[in-house]
């Protein structure tokens, strides 16, 4: 599984993946309309390598890296999955499907049966790894063998993965660190203050566990750059769309309706699965709430500290 690789995907963190494989060998980044060339206006100061064949047809790579969005996910494999069989598909979006439920993995596997289904995720913001600054990820693969040939083609000296068989924690760690991470936003953009900020991060960081064990993943794995790792980065800095997006909600203000927050639409899907299957979900159900429109920050914040007193 060496140097064949193509990027599906030329959003920002597409591109910088392209931009950071590079340094490895060839790579082709493909993307629908690309109306760019040298340089992605969603990476302003980001010129691509001459190692970087930009292309809108789809290409005929070993490795395939998925960085759509997960809520186009299901679209694009419709339309494209008897191209993508057989091959190995690396999904990089982090979330959950609203209208099925299914993680992207589950959705890849199903609808490419005879491909090697991967996930590369963990704490990252496009503009570091196109910038080359060190960034450590998770790369989750079932099949043991098939995670140790692709840590190493889509490792570089700076860009470092981690490999684990736990697909379903890792994925999870990922989408659902987004809804904390609007959570975290909204504390703050209400003036509540940083010492609310952390008891967010730390209560909804056992909400991330207690959800992701229940769908069969393993506790350990949400301690990793999949799970704690992102939710420290994404809770805490400015550089996340989704932590920008609840400190909007938090301030009353209008958030950009062309930036993709995919914690909003996960925090939806997962209140729905909370609500079906008896989890307890406080956060991510007060944040579905906030992002529908059903009830405001003020009642929000109060709910959540209404919760019972109780033993950690």
């Amino acid at each position: 599984m060496s140097g064949n690789i193509a990027i599906l995907g030329a959003g920002a963190f597409g591109t910088a993946l392209a931009v950071a494989l590079s340094a490895n060998g060839p790579v082709t980044l493909w993307g629908r309309r690309i109306g760019w060339r040298g340089e992605n206006p969603l990476l302003p100061g980001v010129r691509l390598p001459d190692a970087v064949t930009v292309t809108e047809t789809l290409p005929a790579a070993e490795i395939l890296l998925l960085a759509v969005p997960a809520q186009a996910l299901s679209g694009f494999l419709a339309t494209h999955a008897a191209h993508l069989d057989g091959r190995a598909l690396v999904s990089c979006a982090k979330g959950i499907d609203l209208a099925s439920g299914q993680s992207p993995a589950r959705m890849m596997s199903s609808a490419c049966p005879a491909a090697v289904v991967a996930v590369l995720t963990g704490p990252s913001f496009a503009a570091d790894i196109a910038r080359a600054l060190p960034t450590a990820l998770t790369l989750a693969c079932a099949d043991p063998a098939a995670g140790h040939r692709l840590q190493h083609a889509l490792s570089t000296a700076v860009l470092r993965l981690y490999r684990t068989t736990d697909v379903t924690g890792a994925e999870l760690g990922g989408a659902l660190k987004n809804v904390i991470a609007i959570a975290a936003g909204v504390a703050i953009g209400a003036g509540l203050g940083d010492s609310a900020r952390a008891a967010i991060i730390s209560r909804g960081f056992a909400e991330m566990t207690r959800f992701a064990v229940h769908r069969g993943a393993e506790a350990e794995t949400l301690t990793g750059l999949s799970g704690l790792g992102d939710l420290v980065l994404t809770a805490t800095s400015e550089g996340s769309r989704n932590f920008r997006y609840g400190l909007a909600l938090g301030r009353g203000e209008r958030f950009d309706p062309a930036i993709t927050v995919e914690g909003a639409a996960t925090a939806r899907a997962v209140a729905a699965i909370a609500a079906a299957e008896s989890v307890e979900m406080p956060i991510s159900t007060l944040i579905a709430g906030l992002a529908a429109g059903q009830v405001d920050v003020k009642k929000a914040m109060r709910l959540l500290l209404a919760r019972p007193l109780k033993e950690e």
